[in-house]
């Protein structure tokens, strides 16, 4: 049968590597001009939610969609103050985790481990979805803080009702009530690190969510997949990176070879923002804030020697400092070990993943993408003794 050479090919579906460019979702959650550098939250302006507002009162404006009021506010904040602690059996557990292992992965099986003590899965009611919420969020931080101090060999130390949910957090982790600054510019960092559209964790988090599992997998199956250096651990990286280039001096010469070997430079690029993170912007500011009262980090003068070289090799291709680029200096000037500084970022971001796992549930579809095969095919079967 003769085919007409004016069809036009039958081609198959547009393939974009890493679903580059892709939508995958309707959300009213967060939302990213790249170009413009503006990042916002249901609407409001990261800097402004820096600014004005709390990580808990960002966390309830995320997931249940509007600011609260200021009855809503306590009443949220003390359910989260009520659920700080966790079992005994789960400290136990922690307990057997060997202490060489990264703070993620005890966090994941953490977290995880949440879902046999809380298995009842009800997503169709609504105190279900409320207790859920309320104990990620405020247990999320005691096993960060937890096994900190179990594989130093120590107890772990029980939260304090009487302090805020990031001092609280400080004070867990350090066993000393934290300065009301570095209280102030640690809630601001979790803010920052609460929600960022659908990037790699979020993601997962809504595949997950759409399958119609509980919500501690949810949570658990996001922490696996922040934990890779291309997402939430690239922040440890850059205070590697920066202690690696030694000197100011030195800053052109090892760019210069990085750019030239094709060396990834922690803590630049970011496939949404071809200009300044805005979270970075912020980072920045708050770590000067930082070396103002407690000392100067001299890494600091280095990263911005590196970030001012970088801008003409690497500014022209929309290539500048992301959010993980001043993170670090900012934890490390907080006290806090570097294998911590993504643990971190996971306790702020499961304000984020529950707002999609909520989002989710409300027009949920199982994610099934479709691929391109690209294997063998008409193989004939050889018996194994002819292989």
């Amino acid at each position: 049968m003769a085919v007409d050479s004016l069809t036009p090919p039958v081609e198959g579906p547009a393939f974009s590597p890493g679903l580059e460019g892709v939508p995958a979702t309707h959300s009213a959650i967060c939302d990213i001009d790249g170009r413009q550098g503006l990042l916002t939250y249901r609407g409001y302006t990261v800097g402004d939610l820096v600014g004005q507002s709390s990580f808990l009162e960002t966390a309830y404006l995320l997931i249940w969609g509007e600011l609260p009021t200021a009855a809503e506010l306590r009443a949220f904040e003390h359910e989260v103050q009520m659920h700080r602690r966790v079992s005994f059996r789960i400290r136990d557990m922690m307990k057997s985790f060997p202490s060489q292992g990264h703070p993620m992965d005890a966090l994941q099986a953490s977290a995880a481990s949440l879902g046999l003590f809380y298995s009842r899965r009800a997503l169709d009611n609504p105190e279900y979805i409320v207790g859920a919420v309320v104990r990620l969020l405020a247990k999320i931080p005691t096993m960060v803080a937890a096994f900190q101090l179990i594989r130093k060999g120590q107890d772990p130390i029980q939260p304090r009702d009487d302090l805020p949910y990031a001092a609280n957090f400080l004070y867990m982790l350090t066993e000393r009530e934290p300065d009301p600054m570095a209280a102030r510019i640690f809630d601001a960092c979790l803010i920052l690190h609460a929600e960022h559209s659908l990037n790699a964790s979020t993601f997962s988090a809504r595949v997950t969510a759409s399958t119609l599992t509980d919500p501690y997998a949810v949570v658990a199956s996001a922490v696996g997949t922040l934990a890779g250096p291309l997402h939430g651990g690239a922040n440890e990286d850059v205070l590697t990176m920066l202690e690696e280039i030694g000197s100011e001096d030195r800053v052109e010469a090892w760019l210069d070879q990085a750019i030239a070997s094709k060396q990834k430079i922690m803590g630049f690029g970011h496939r949404e923002y071809k200009v300044k993170d805005p979270r970075a912007v912020i980072l920045q500011k708050l770590a000067e804030e930082l070396f103002d009262r407690f000392g100067h980090d001299p890494l600091y003068d280095l990263a911005r020697r590196l970030e001012q070289a970088a801008a003409t090799r690497l500014g022209p291709k929309g290539i500048y400092p992301n959010v993980d680029f001043y993170s670090g200096l900012v934890y490390r000037k907080l006290g806090i070990p570097e294998d911590l500084f993504t643990p971190i970022f996971a306790i702020a971001r499961t304000a984020g993943w529950l707002a999609h796992w909520k989002e989710q549930l409300g027009a949920n579809r199982i994610y099934r993408p479709s691929q391109i095969y690209t294997g063998a095919s008409g193989r004939d079967w050889m018996p194994l003794q002819a292989r």
